[in-house]
């Protein structure tokens, strides 16, 4: 049984990664066009929903669940996190150089260092109050308010790229036929305000999917819930982060995959973590136990972003491929210690 277990997992994040891709983040970009966002504020909201809208229902999932499975939907952020800011950077400087620039990438680093920062405190005393969800929440709306306004303070040019096309559903293998399914289900692309809700409800559907083959799976292996999350389900929700920075990198656009992961980090932690947990003490009130030994994964996390903020002044905000094989290498360091240590 728990190898379909685990082959009901592939299914589910096969199945996000293609929602993501086709439709979630197409609809995105053209509701950002008509509400006419700036690239910087359509990243730092809607791109970021889009990117992180698994975690978030994980987290979600978790918390309402019944049984005290809150580490899971922390465990995924934290691990995704580490999964972003290693592998993902990692894959987009291994797969093509690129020259940075400076001011969004300081000030998302500085708000990122901020944001694990406030994690690594609220977690250490192992419960999370109202109060702490509500810091926040508002630490993000502060990030909105200086994405919208920072080039005013640090003037700096958008790299003008072409505008992708729509991608079609004709593939052909297993990924393709999920495509030709998910088409199938979904309404045309151009009715993209429905496209969007109806992503949403189906990323819902499978993050629940998935809270209970990680509990389920945990169960039956004993293994810890916080290990399922740092590394299974944390590698399976950024799966359409990877595979999207992977091809912008390609494209020349490798500043674009290290934004995004450190954006969509940013909105993980901040709101992924404290709107669940927002929502369940208004309902409930008191605190929230974090369950686990997060802390150890949350300073490694810490460390990591001093660790890239380090490599790219000294690269003079340049990445290549010793800049990616280094960093993917501390993330298999990582999950190899996280096992062994079990």
């Amino acid at each position: 049984m728990i190898v379909v277990y685990f082959l009901a997992l592939l299914v589910c994040f096969v199945l996000l990664a293609r929602i993501v891709d086709l439709f979630f983040i197409a609809s995105l970009d053209k509701i950002s066009k008509d509400l006419r966002l700036s690239s910087d504020a359509a990243g730092a909201t809607l791109m970021a929903v889009g990117s992180s809208a698994p975690e978030l229902f994980v987290a979600l999932f978790a918390v309402l669940k019944p049984g005290e499975h809150q580490v899971i939907g922390i465990g995924s952020i934290v691990g995704s996190a580490i999964f972003n800011l290693l592998v993902i950077v990692g894959v987009a400087a291994w797969v093509k150089q690129a020259k940075l620039t400076w001011q969004p990438i300081v000030r998302d680093l500085f708000f990122y260092t901020a944001s694990v920062g406030l994690l690594i405190y609220f977690i250490s005393d192992g419960s999370i109050t109202l109060n702490e969800t509500i810091i926040f929440l508002g630490v993000y709306i502060v990030y909105v308010v200086a994405v919208i306004y920072w080039r005013k303070i640090l003037p700096y040019s958008d790299r003008i790229f072409k505008e992708q096309a729509d991608k079609e559903c004709n593939k052909k293998g297993v990924v393709g036929t999920f495509d030709r399914l998910l088409c199938f289900v979904f309404p045309k692309q151009e009715r993209y305000y429905l496209v969007f809700f109806f992503s949403i409800l189906i990323i819902a559907g499978l993050s629940w999917v998935l809270v209970e083959l990680a509990v389920i799976i945990s169960v039956s292996l004993n293994i810890p819930e916080a290990i399922i999350a740092l590394t299974v389900l944390a590698v399976g929700t950024s799966i359409p982060d990877l595979f999207s920075s992977l091809i912008v990198a390609k494209q020349g656009r490798g500043e674009m995959a290290v934004s995004n992961a450190i954006g969509s980090n940013i909105f993980d932690i901040l709101v992924g973590l404290g709107l669940p947990f927002l929502i369940v003490l208004l309902i409930s009130g008191g605190s929230i136990g974090t369950g686990g030994d997060l802390n150890r994964s949350s300073i490694i996390l810490f460390a990591s972003v001093i660790l890239l903020f380090v490599m790219l002044l000294i690269n003079k905000w340049k990445i290549g491929k010793f800049t990616g094989f280094l960093l993917i290498a501390i993330y298999l360091f990582y999950v190899i210690w996280e096992i062994i240590i079990l």
